[in-house]
């Protein structure tokens, strides 16, 4: 995510003509590379998922995820990426409060915890970028709602990725399903377009107008990802100069697929191997993506 062009008012109004120049479209042969790039980074998240224990430490998730990657041979589309000094590791991992962008470290986790995992893999200079929210053992009821409503945003937005619909849309979709559930969605960070750059155009804000913004076409690719905040939206970045956490200290939540706009309908590009799922136990699908929009390509 990356923080939007224009924090202030009606977001949808710098996703014009300007931002069109940008707009890189994907051939079919594009696409699977992406795909492929999407299924390392969904087993990336499944590996860090499985650490996620009561004493576990951040860098723990960490270290799962980077193992996955070096498996296949993919590089990491986080660690280096410039800041205010290049980014350490291979996730970010956030808790409780913080929103996005939490460095991975000493930090261990406790019951009751609700942990983001955000990763993004390349495959031959094609980028998939991921993300979901996970309770450490038994978790407060707002915590349970708040990941469920987080999640059902991302569906929401998945929905109208497809030729023909705007970026305001997308937006709406997000910010309707979140402020109906009495939550909010976060200002300053935004969807984004992908491919061989992580952060390409569109940006799409998690707040918007519904038949705003640019009109979607075949190939486009977009990391989806509602960043939702239990209390107010406003946030803060600590003193690591990477960490945003919620202003108020209340809970968060994050959920990312990387879609693509089709023909037929969207296309997850990182959600898990049907054929790799467990036959029993923990379904990356079951949880990341609650029902199935279309068939990866």
């Amino acid at each position: 995510m990356i923080r939007s062009r224009q924090a202030r008012g009606d977001a949808q109004e710098v996703l014009g003509t300007a931002l069109r120049r940008g707009v890189v479209v994907k051939s079919e042969r594009e696409l699977a590379l992406m795909r492929e790039a999407g299924r390392i980074t969904a087993l990336a998240l499944d590996a860090a998922r499985r650490v996620i224990r009561p004493g576990a430490t951040t860098a723990d998730v960490d270290a799962a995820a980077a193992e996955i990657l070096r498996k296949y041979g993919a590089g990491s589309a986080f660690k280096g990426y410039p800041g205010a000094y290049p980014y350490p590791a291979v996730t970010t991992v956030s808790v409780n409060d913080e929103l996005v962008h939490g460095i991975p470290g000493s930090r261990r986790l406790c019951g009751g915890d609700i942990v983001s995992v955000d990763c993004g893999a390349v495959v031959e200079g094609f980028v998939g970028d991921a993300a979901f929210t996970w309770g450490v053992g038994e978790v407060s009821a707002e915590a349970k709602r708040l990941m469920e409503v987080t999640l059902a945003a991302l569906w929401a937005a998945i929905e109208q990725m497809r030729p023909g619909k705007r970026t305001g849309d997308i937006s709406a979709a997000m910010q309707t399903t979140v402020e109906r559930a009495g939550f909010n969605v976060v200002r300053e960070y935004t969807s984004h377009g992908i491919g061989r750059r992580m952060h390409e155009d569109p940006l799409v804000p998690n707040y918007g107008v519904a038949g705003r913004g640019m009109r979607l076409g075949a190939g486009m690719t977009i990391a989806l990802e509602p960043m939702v905040l239990a209390g107010g939206p406003e946030t803060r970045v600590l003193e690591d100069q990477w960490t945003v956490a919620s202003a108020d200290g209340r809970l968060t939540a994050h959920f990312e697929h990387t879609v693509a706009a089709t023909e037929s309908g969207p296309r997850l590009l990182t959600e898990f191997d049907a054929n790799l799922d467990e036959p029993a136990g923990f379904r990356y699908n079951d949880y990341f993506a609650g029902r199935r929009v279309a068939a990866s390509g």
